[in-house]
């Protein structure tokens, strides 16, 4: 039988204990470095190797550590992906300069830069909603601040990667799974910071690739596939105001591409996932780039699959992409096809239908079904669950069909 391989975007809801014990650690006097303690350790421990259990019960095949190394203080945190780097690298200063306050930014054609969160054009476009305190659109609260870069950069966070390392084979061995992943930041997502060290922004990017590469690079003499988390590529788009042409927004793009390949030399093709989105706050994102105009740009990235949205109502029908996009030989994707947005349970027949209509352009041994973008911090435990258990029946579902079809033939 045709197998599918089935897994997820990372982050998984945390259990409350975890969450309790994050919120109740100290802050070194960096402000940044959450304070790790043997309870903490051990809670932390006996947690991933109870969420890697489950997944494998779930048909989960390449199983993730649900990001549970990530420190998330409170149940609804959309940046735990992006926020547990500053307490891993030196270099960086709490100044009260975030992604929130940084002074507007106005672009024009060739010069093309970000501006702040708050000048997105779609949460412009849409402030009312944005601003509602009664019905937020973006109700989190993030574990540690956003830090500005104020010296050089360098990786510090060894002890605590291997920690992730240590704590998701012991999970896995237990469980008897075989494959697991896990998820590291890209240097153009990190980059986004405040940079008063660095003479330019290129410069700055570069300079978190080879901070970075560190922890890739462990990821995967371990033996484990490393996603790397780069929204920036697409969610870029957003943040640029006016809008840019298409040309000018590859031309920005392609640093961020060139900066990740420098990063991932040499590192196994093959346990290199690139993970991108369109940030995934639960927003309207009228005003995201389409993924036909970035397609080609991201599969200039060296990696060995490529995980994206599929299954969000702005972005599904892009499937059709792959019918004009050719998946270059000996690569996958990791299409979503269980959303992170919605608290409706998919039902496997849907999952099963988008699953096929990959399996069907690509080949079903190239495609991973997978979720649109981490559940934990954006939707409720319980409903995480059952969305992770359609996902595997779906992906058992997409298998029968998929193998019939081949003996009719």
């Amino acid at each position: 039988m045709t197998r599918i391989d089935v897994s997820h975007a990372g982050s998984l809801p945390r259990t409350p204990e975890l969450i309790a014990a994050n919120a109740a650690r100290s802050f070194a006097e960096d402000g940044l470095t959450l304070q790790r303690t043997p309870e903490f350790e051990e809670l932390l421990t006996a947690a991933v190797a109870d969420l890697v259990r489950r997944q494998r019960e779930l048909g989960i095949t390449i199983i993730g550590d649900g990001e549970y190394g990530k420190a998330m203080s409170n149940p609804s945190d959309y940046a735990a992906w992006w926020t547990y780097v500053f307490q891993r690298v030196q270099g960086l200063e709490i100044t009260g300069e975030d992604i929130f306050t940084e002074p507007i930014q106005r672009s024009a054609p060739g010069d093309v830069r970000l501006t702040s969160f708050p000048d997105r054009r779609d949460w412009v476009r849409f402030q009312d909603a944005y601003q509602d305190p009664d019905q937020p659109v973006l109700k989190q609260q993030p574990a540690t601040a956003f830090p500005a870069t104020t010296g050089a950069l360098h990786y510090t966070g060894h002890e605590a990667l291997a920690t992730d390392i240590a704590n998701l084979r012991a999970g896995l061995d237990s469980a008897g799974a075989e494959q697991g992943f896990l998820t590291a930041l890209s240097p153009g997502s990190a980059a986004r910071i405040a940079n008063r060290h660095y003479a330019s922004e290129e410069e700055h990017i570069w300079a978190w690739a080879e901070v970075l590469r560190e922890e890739y690079r462990a990821i995967t003499d371990a033996g484990f596939i490393v996603q790397i988390d780069d929204p920036s590529l697409a969610e870029n788009f957003d943040q640029i105001n006016p809008e840019p042409s298409i040309e000018d927004y590859l031309a920005f793009t392609r640093i961020r591409v060139e900066a990740l390949n420098h990063a991932i030399r040499g590192l196994p093709e093959e346990l290199v996932r690139l993970h991108l989105c369109w940030g995934s706050w639960h927003g309207p994102h009228t005003t995201d780039v389409a993924f036909g105009d970035i397609a080609e740009l991201v599969l200039e990235v060296n990696a060995g699959s490529y995980s994206f949205e599929a299954a969000n109502a702005r972005h599904e029908h892009e499937w059709r992409v792959w019918e004009q996009v050719e998946l270059p030989a000996g690569k996958r994707i990791a299409p979503g096809v269980i959303g992170h947005a919605t608290n409706v349970v998919e039902h496997p027949e849907l999952v099963a239908d988008r699953i096929e209509r990959f399996a069907r352009i690509v080949g079903p041994e190239r495609v991973i079904a997978s979720t649109d973008c981490g559940l934990g911090g954006r939707i409720h435990p319980s409903i995480a669950i059952a969305k992770l258990e359609s996902l595997g029946q779906g992906a058992r579902l997409a298998e029968e069909r998929l193998g019939a079809a081949v003996s009719i033939i």
